[in-house]
């Protein structure tokens, strides 16, 4: 059965050689509902913060559509989102919603959140001022219309948080009638459940869309159970044909244990957790509160205004094997940009100035945490008990400050030439007031600034062929989470570290044939300088700490394609080749950077058939990768492995009413694998991946 399905998939995805990406977006499963491709001049992104065709964009880009959306099997996480994205690699730690992305290898050894991605939800920003993402809790994936995704430094357009690229998360606007709704319901293995309500609609000038989920699961492995609820509220607001003006309000709540790596002897039981998780409780709480206001102003013909601003309050608590710590963060910022647009005979010049400015504080103190050797808990029990030291170990407020000026000109010489010039500005402040009463105090400062610049072209040979290719710089300062752990007390800046900055270009190329088959190609180079690294320290062995490594070297290749034989019938296949490895210092020159398989590869055919049924198969390759940046270590490595996945769905509609039954089936051969590695030096780099799972989901609508 398993060559079988192997081979029907692959000669599927690579006899037929894949087809349109580009199908429209409100595209959804019903009997009257074709799966056709769309044409590259009418797909406009806005990820580049100018709004060009994807066509035209001198970059590489990706659009994940609705279309896609629809087939995640539990809509909680980013792991099945991206799935057709090739150069993204997202790792699920948990079976949860805690998840590790990465792009072209940036930000691969965070411990917790996201690195260097610079991440927009309906225009609001999740990073904090030092471009860190804690998680993407806020995100419900299945309310998400759309996901543009640029890749390669872009510094240059969004700060330090884009140093890897862009990932630009729009939800759906709510229908076009004066009151709907929706329902949505999946149940399956490891105690899964998540349900999903919304209310929606159309009123003259006012679109809005309020939906409300819940999410639990007991999680695969033992200590591994989470909790989740998620409120959105979103308006679209018209009060003019020049003015739009979007409010959000985003409420998240989320709990997860943490049941930490293994190491190589306990692999034998891949459901059990690390020794050290119960005894000692291990958890994160998340509550956050963020107030997004997002608008365009048209000022004649020519001038336009983009705004933003948001909120973010927050409360967050985690309980590790060594201390407890509590923060309380309030985060306001915003971003201001003007646009002019001239155009005469076969020139248009496009120029935007703007800036972005936002604020943290974090109040934060650490207890130490006593290990209950007593405590016992059943699978999928979740109790937040933990006995707290009465001595303080840290009681600190970090103030952080971002401010960045850009300059972006986007000129079109005819209808086949482009190009993109972006130049920026950034300065970031951190400052940290140590609140204890110690004979010497921990308060310090780390100020780190950037100018950084991208240039990129385009050119549209015919419909079929369109070429790009791009320079551009990286600008990656140490995160909030890599500053304040110190190796060298507890509380205070990591003092030793730098920002790492790159330079990096690339060539590709893109297009439709025949309105049925779409591919792109890209090849890239980066190298990075002072990159990051994890190490622990004797006297705090069950802690992580950051520090700058060196310089390294990334190569690699990007491919999407996507076939539309006929309409029922469409295949993808990504595929994404890496060579990533270290330069300096001496002592790793040669190692491979770790988390990073060289061959990437998922393909996936979808097929409508009796009017009312789909089924979709899938499979998921991926390659050894390895684990340790240090000498003695370096040729430990993490087998790769192959996953098989299917679905299949039955859609109706009866009036106004639409719904949708389906029956998703993951890793259907139940193969073992490890879904998330890292460096540690006491050998519990190992997170197991979890067996065959099965879902079933429901979804009405009222439209």
């Amino acid at each position: 059965m398993k060559s079988l399905f192997l081979l029907v998939v692959t000669i599927a995805a690579f006899c037929l050689q894949g087809a349109g990406q580009d199908i429209p977006d409100d595209y959804s499963v019903s009997s009257e509902d074709t799966i056709t491709v769309k044409n590259l001049q009418e797909v406009v992104v806005s990820v580049p913060r100018t709004a060009i065709s994807l066509r035209k964009t001198p970059a590489a880009a990706s659009i994940v559509p609705k279309t896609e959306l629809n087939l995640m099997p539990r809509s909680i996480a980013a792991d099945e989102a991206l799935l057709t994205v090739p150069g993204v690699r997202v790792e699920n730690q948990l079976d949860g919603s805690k998840v590790h992305l990465s792009i072209r290898g940036q930000g691969i050894l965070t411990e917790r959140g996201i690195r260097g991605v610079k991440v927009l939800l309906d225009g609001v920003s999740l990073n904090d001022p030092s471009g860190f993402v804690p998680d993407l809790y806020d995100v419900d994936w299945e309310t998400v219309d759309r996901i543009e995704v640029l890749r390669g430094p872009a510094a240059a357009i969004y700060g330090g948080g884009s140093n890897a690229g862009i990932l630009n998360i729009i939800t759906q606007r709510g229908n076009p009638t004066p009151i709907g709704g929706r329902l949505y319901a999946t149940a399956g293995s490891n105690g899964f459940l998540k349900v999903l309500g919304q209310v929606d609609g159309e009123q003259k000038n006012f679109n809005y869309r309020v939906s409300y989920s819940h999410i639990r699961g007991d999680g695969y492995r033992q200590h591994s159970a989470f909790r989740g609820n998620n409120l959105y509220l979103k308006g679209i607001w018209t009060p003019s044909t020049k003015v739009t003006i979007t409010p959000v309000i985003n409420y998240t709540y989320y709990f997860t244990q943490n049941p930490e790596g293994l190491n190589l002897s306990q692999l034998d039981d891949p459901k059990q957790c690390n020794p050290d998780a119960i005894p000692c409780n291990e958890y994160q709480k998340t509550v956050r509160l963020t107030n997004g206001l997002v608008g365009s102003i048209n000022l004649g013909q020519h001038q336009q205004i983009r705004f933003s601003g948001l909120l973010r309050m927050g409360t967050y608590k985690e309980t590790g094997s060594t201390a407890v710590t509590y923060r309380d963060i309030a985060a306001p910022g915003g971003s201001l940009q003007y646009t002019l647009n001239l155009s005469k005979n076969w020139f248009a010049n496009h120029l935007s100035v703007g800036g972005d400015v936002q604020w943290q504080t974090i109040g934060e103190y650490k207890v130490g945490n006593r290990k209950d050797t007593t405590r016992t808990e059943t699978r999928g029990s979740v109790n937040m008990d933990v006995i707290e030291d009465s001595v303080m170990l840290a009681n600190q407020r970090i103030c952080q400050q971002g401010i960045g000026v850009f300059l972006i000109d986007r000129m079109e010489f005819g209808k086949k030439l482009n190009l993109l010039l972006s130049l920026r500005y950034d300065n970031i402040d951190n400052e940290l007031t140590d609140k204890m009463n110690r004979a010497s105090k921990l308060s310090g400062k780390a100020n780190f600034d950037k100018l950084t610049g991208r240039v990129g072209i385009s050119y549209t040979f015919l419909p079929a062929i369109n070429v790009y290719a791009n320079w551009g710089q990286g600008f990656l300062p140490p995160s909030t989470e890599e500053l304040i752990n110190n190796p060298i007390s507890y509380g205070g800046f990591n003092q030793q570290l730098v920002p790492a900055t790159s330079g990096g270009a690339e060539i590709g190329l893109r297009g439709t044939i025949w309105q049925r088959f779409y591919y792109e190609l890209t090849g890239f180079y980066l190298k990075t300088m002072n990159d990051f690294y994890r190490y622990r320290v004797p006297s705090r062995p069950l802690e992580t700490f950051y520090g700058n490594a060196g310089a390294s070297n990334r190569l690699g290749i990007e491919s999407y394609v996507s076939y539309t034989p006929w309409d029922p019938l469409n295949v993808q296949v990504a595929y994404t080749f890496n060579h990533f490895t270290y330069t300096s210092p001496d002592s790793i020159s040669g190692n491979w950077l770790p988390n990073c398989p060289e061959h990437q590869l998922y393909a996936q055919v979808q097929w409508d058939f009796l009017k009312h049924f789909s089924v979709m198969a899938s499979t998921q390759w991926t390659s050894r990768w390895y684990i340790y940046t240090d000498v003695v270590h370096k040729d430990v490595f993490q087998k790769g492995y192959n996953l098989y996945n299917l679905r299949l769905a039955y859609h109706w509609k009866v009036g106004i009413l639409k719904g949708e039954v389906s029956v998703y089936g993951k890793n259907l051969f139940n193969e073992p694998y490890i879904a998330f590695t890292e460096p540690d030096p006491d050998g519990n780099s190992y997170q197991p991946g979890p067996g065959r799972e099965v879902f079933v989901t429901l979804k009405l609508g009222l439209y």
